[in-house]
């Protein structure tokens, strides 16, 4: 007579018999329900619960893993809960041991097991998983980087994972057939890092970093609802926004917004009911200054009406689909249209639309546009459908604001392809055949090759080169010492040089290419924070300095001692009339006067020679005078800039009693600088308004796109690179250095920066193009906490970084973020 086949339940008991312990009454619940749903003819699962498990518990349910494998249990849901206390390498051995198995692992932060969710993700990692289904919830890691093997994964949702900002490029290389991606509530921002890593992802058609709800509840079409999204008419928004395939009850709703319980959390993700009731192919084939921002609660409720309305007079902050409703549409034919589409009539019902959970990067302007120009293959962003006509809206939006490649190449060229070019002197006029003729004025200029090469270099990788300025080597007679820097120029005919000035009143010229210092002045009490400063360029060794207390020194670095490791007597210095809390100096094109500027409505005009001040020009503007900056060609030409919202040109030989003339911005002035050739004047004012005129009359030339944060104390300061093809802008609220075509205004690339440790975003306070060095930059910058200090952060556009060094030494300066270039 044949044995019975003894059954998973038994084999488990008997495997806790022989380890003298006693059985685990969820697995045995597990189990049984399994055999139930066979008997129904149901989906035969098993459903394992980490929180009713201890250590102790794993090891008998391990021997009967293998059994599993070939049992007739067709999948394996694993999940934990807010109480899970099981250890980490207890619940990853558990998870391997299923293999092929395993459809579904639900993981959230444990409040008892503490390196529950620290030990995963790094394992995880590392090692990779072989579910079909990822979710993963944790405040412990900030940048994903998943570099073992996910061959089965089509679904991973890493929702309020409120530590993650960023991925590292080749993070989702391992999953070769992920199809839906989902990261509502992390603090993900960059546009151009996100799409460089979700642009390996092959298979991804359904993304999300928000959650549109309609509040009635009411279904989407949407890639899993059978209709060909590609076919669907221009509605405007659809009539709901919930998940995919699915109707949300006012109870689901409630779930999601408000997770918490173990029952919550695995209602969280709309995409684990689509993945695990419907086979993965089927869905293919459906488918055709000091504080941070709260971005969760930015978002208000609408309704229908109030959309096309804000829509049609650009409301795009908080709605990005504003093309979606054409200009000379009426709304009762909007009315028409949907009543015809989805066969209900809506007028009497007005439709409430609710976008949920939004990271950081939904507010980007032009967020969903850029999305879809840049992902071909995806059909639904953030629960709405991607259809043909936003597809085609999306590449003009895209062309209109965003640079794809520097220099407007429409194509991803290699350096060995441009220097062969190069080698054998093909024509000009063949490569711009093959390029696309150049929208620059000067596209057939020596240039070519050059531009060429960077873009071929700013094109490889959205991931810039950062490293925080090191210096050292300085003999201060008390040992090492970490310097607070405040303010920075490069020098201008010496590639290696550029000095800083400190909030402690302290002048060092270093070699930024090294870190060396080549020359250290102390302050001995003699100046506050140093805000401006200037290299005179005929004569290399000399520099201006001036603090905020009014202070203005001339040093000549080649007669200052190389270390400081006694008492300091002045040495090559000249000291000149005090300018009250002084805010900018600068010299002009012949180094035989400079200017002076600060928190008045007053300018001052030295003369370097003579070393005295000649003459004090007041009341120029109605305000205090942030800015004063000579232009580069002509000694006798000058701008203002002031918080009383003016940008003046002045002439010193009209004696300026009045302004050449006068340019208005809409809020404060914070900078105003000449570029390289003096063609133009670049302003930024308060906000992100950064404008640039026409430097012969003032007329305005461009109006650069920056979205505004709505913070009356949000800096901007922006500057040219590459001599005057480029301007980099930044501010004092904000973590992103921005990049724009000085031509077009089209956004080429935002750099972010970020602290070492978790919250710990860092903020623009001033930034320099390197005037020999295409696309490099250096960034001041400091952490977005109390105290902090500030560092000099050297930026390299041209070289890619994979995993860039978090910059981070504890600082204890106060930072002061109104005042000076």
């Amino acid at each position: 007579m044949a044995t019975d086949i003894p059954t998973l339940e038994q084999m488990y008991i008997d495997s806790c018999k022989r380890r003298d312990i006693l059985p685990n009454t969820e697995i045995l619940s597990g189990f049984f329900k399994a055999e139930v749903k066979k008997s129904c003819n149901e989906l035969c699962s098993l459903e394992i619960i980490l929180d009713y498990l201890e250590d102790i518990d794993v090891p008998p349910l391990l021997d009967v893993c293998a059994t599993i494998e070939t049992s007739e249990i067709e999948a394996v849901d694993i999940r934990n809960g807010p109480s899970c206390s099981l250890n980490g390498e207890c619940a990853l051995s558990l998870m391997r041991a299923f293999n092929q198995k395993l459809r579904a692992v639900d993981l959230q932060d444990s409040p008892f097991g503490k390196d529950f969710l620290r030990f995963i993700p790094r394992e995880l990692s590392q090692r990779g998983l072989a579910c079909q289904i990822l979710n993963l919830r944790s405040s412990h890691f900030r940048k994903l980087n998943m570099a073992g093997k996910f061959m089965q994964i089509h679904t991973l949702n890493l929702d309020f994972s409120t530590s993650l900002t960023s991925f590292l490029e080749d993070c989702f290389t391992c999953m070769p057939n992920l199809i839906c991606l989902s990261m509502c509530e992390t603090r993900v921002a960059n546009l151009w890092t996100t799409i460089s890593a979700l642009s390996k992802l092959s298979c991804l058609v359904e993304l999300r970093f928000q959650k549109w709800l309609c509040c009635n509840g009411s279904a989407s079409p949407s890639a899993s609802s059978g209709g060909n999204l590609e076919d669907q008419p221009d509605v405007g928004l659809p009539i709901s926004c919930t998940d995919i395939g699915e109707q949300l009850t006012d109870t689901e709703e409630e779930t999601y917004l408000n997770p918490g319980t173990d029952e919550e959390f695995g209602n969280l993700f709309s995409f684990n009911n689509i993945a695990i009731n419907q086979p993965v192919q089927s869905m293919m084939e459906d488918s055709s200054d000091d504080s941070e921002v709260d971005f969760s609660s930015n978002w208000r409720e609408f309704d229908y009406t109030d959309l096309l309305a804000n829509l049609s007079s650009g409301w795009n902050r908080q709605v990005n689909l504003q093309n979606e409703v054409s200009s000379g549409a009426s709304l009762n034919q909007k009315e028409e249209s949907l009543t015809g589409s989805f066969g209900r009539h809506i007028a009497d019902v007005p439709l409430k639309y609710t976008p949920r959970h939004a990271s950081p990067i939904c507010f980007e302007k032009h967020y969903r546009e850029y999305m879809i120009a840049s992902l071909p293959h995806l059909k639904v962003l953030d629960n709405l459908p991607v259809r043909k006509i936003d597809r085609e809206r999306a590449a003009v939006t895209f062309s209109q604001y965003f640079e794809y490649l520097p220099y407007n190449r429409k194509h991803k060229e290699s350096v060995v392809s441009i220097l062969h070019k190069r080698e054998i002197k093909e024509t000009r006029s063949h490569i711009q055949s093959k390029n696309q003729k150049l929208s620059y004025s000067y596209g057939n200029s020596q240039y070519f090759y050059t531009r060429s090469l960077c873009a071929a270099k700013v094109g490889s990788s959205a991931w810039p080169f950062l490293h925080s300025l090191s210096v050292s080597g300085c003999d201060l007679g008390d040992g090492s010492r970490s310097f607070r820097p405040r303010q920075f120029e490069y020098h201008p005919s010496l590639s290696s040089l550029m000095v800083f000035g400190t909030l402690d009143g302290e002048v060092v010229v270093v070699n930024h290419e090294n870190g060396k210092v080549v020359r250290y002045v102390p302050s001995l009490g003699a100046m506050n924070s140093v805000l401006g400063l200037c290299w005179l360029k005929k004569y290399p060794s000399k520099l201006i300095a001036g603090s905020d207390n009014g202070s203005l020194k001339l040093y000549d670095i080649e007669h200052l001692p190389p270390t400081v490791t006694g008492m300091y007597l002045g040495a090559g210095s000249i000291t000149f009339d005090d300018f009250d809390q002084l805010t900018s100096v600068h010299i002009n094109s012949t180094d035989e006067l400079f200017l002076a500027s600060g928190y008045s409505k007053n300018v001052a005009l030295y003369d370097i020679s003579c070393g005295r001040r000649i003459q004090v020009f007041t009341d120029m503007h109605r305000e205090h005078i942030n800015v004063v900056k000579f232009s580069n060609h002509s000694p006798s030409i000058f701008a203002t800039s002031s918080f009383d919202q003016d940008v003046k040109l002045w002439d010193l030989r009209l004696k300026p009693i009045r302004p050449c003339y006068t340019n208005s911005s809409s809020r404060g002035n914070v900078m105003v600088c000449f570029s390289p050739d003096d063609h133009y004047l670049l302003a930024s004012a308060v906000d992100n308004e950064v404008r640039q005129l026409l430097a012969v009359d003032g007329r305005l030339h461009l109006s650069f796109d920056i979205e505004p944060t709505r913070s009356s104390q949000n800096y901007t300061r922006s500057y040219y690179m590459n001599g005057r093809d480029y301007i980099i802008s930044g501010s004092c609220d904000e973590h992103v250095v921005r990049v724009c075509c000085a031509q077009t205004g089209r956004r080429l690339r935002d750099i972010s920066l970020e602290g070492k440790g978790s919250g710990t975003s860092m903020y623009v306070q001033s930034l320099r193009g390197d005037p020999f060095r295409d696309f490099n930059m250096s960034i001041l910058a400091a952490h977005m906490r109390p105290n902090s200090k500030y560092e000099i952060v050297k930026v390299n556009l041209l070289a890619s970084c994979d995993n860039a060094k978090g910059y981070s030494k504890s600082q204890d300066s106060c930072p002061s973020n109104s005042m000076g270039g």
